[in-house]
């Protein structure tokens, strides 16, 4: 999905957010959920790592979709770090990479987390690049000034994914306790393949073997158990709210840049009228040979769009 670039008119603290890990303790099932509670009622504490530009235009936020987390940009930011000198920041969303759990999963949540976080670090002005459920995040905050959403559209997008299977299948997830990091990803491939290979036929696609892979990078060791560092309850409770979008009456007339990849179904034609009626100014592009994961496929491509649209 992809990104927005939202005007925080000012800071309020400036202090760098952080969350404490608690070790999962391993259920019935094998494999549990990683504890980092927070309310549900506020924003939370949202973990991210910055690299420093020594240019001064306004810094690039990156946002990742489901499953993700704040590393799958960071070769990219690296990269347009040196072609831009822009500061660039990669941020871990709710219940995903290191930021705190919550029982609560919306669009609206997320930007209220993003925006505390924009306040928190006095960015006042900032390129948002959201990719997938990051993409929505962006497109749900208020008025910016510039947006790039990655391989996903401002409509219902749950009829094009497998993730429903995969959630019941990493919450039916066994590895054994003790063992190497590299046995246990074979180990839950296998079951992750197996399991979901008897619900959907998606599972015998070639790119489903990217998926788990992608997937599996959130499998990590505390003290000898294996444990999911997303949380999957609250992911699974809101999946319909992730995979539809809010409702708007208000336009964004900036610069807005919809990239796609050409052999994903994320952005089609049927999308346009709704991209067009949001966002009147927004460039549609797709890159050749590109799945749903465009920068990950194509990052030389997807960094030469990105500078192009910011020197626009």
């Amino acid at each position: 999905m992809s990104a927005l670039c939202r005007l925080i008119q000012r800071g309020l603290l400036s202090c760098r957010p952080s969350c404490r890990l608690f070790p999962g303790q391993q259920d019935v099932c094998g494999v549990a959920p990683m504890v980092r509670a927070a309310s549900s009622s506020s924003p939370v504490n949202l973990t991210y790592d910055v690299f420093d530009g020594k240019g001064e235009s306004t810094p690039l936020v990156f946002l990742h979709g489901l499953f993700g987390s704040k590393s799958n940009f960071h070769s990219i930011a690296k990269s347009l770090v040196q072609r831009t000198g822009r500061k660039v920041l990669t941020v871990d969303a709710r219940n995903h990479g290191n930021s705190p759990h919550s029982s609560e999963l919306t669009y609206e949540a997320m930007t209220s987390d993003l925006k505390h976080l924009l306040a928190q670090l006095h960015i006042e002005k900032c390129v948002l690049i959201g990719h997938s459920m990051g993409g929505k995040t962006a497109m749900t905050t208020a008025l910016t000034q510039r947006l790039v959403v990655v391989d996903i559209s401002p409509s219902q997008t749950s009829t094009r994914t497998n993730f429903r299977y995969y959630i019941q299948a990493m919450q039916k997830l066994k590895i054994s306790s003790d063992i190497p990091r590299s046995t246990a990803r074979r180990m839950a491939e296998d079951q992750l393949r197996s399991l979901v290979k008897s619900h959907h036929k998606l599972s015998f696609l070639p790119q489903e073997r990217s998926v788990r892979q992608f997937l599996l990078t959130n499998l990590v060791e505390q003290n000898g158990n294996y444990a999911w560092r997303v949380n999957l309850e609250a992911i699974s409770a809101h999946l319909d709210d992730i995979m539809s979008f809010p409702n708007f009456n208000t336009v964004y007339d900036g610069p807005t840049l919809f990239l796609g990849g050409a052999s994903s179904a994320y952005i089609s034609s049927d999308d346009y009228p709704e991209i067009q009626r949001l966002f009147p100014n927004a460039d549609i592009q797709y890159i050749p040979d590109a799945s749903h994961w465009i920068h990950a496929d194509k990052p030389l491509d997807f960094i030469s769009s990105i500078i192009s649209f910011l020197q626009s």
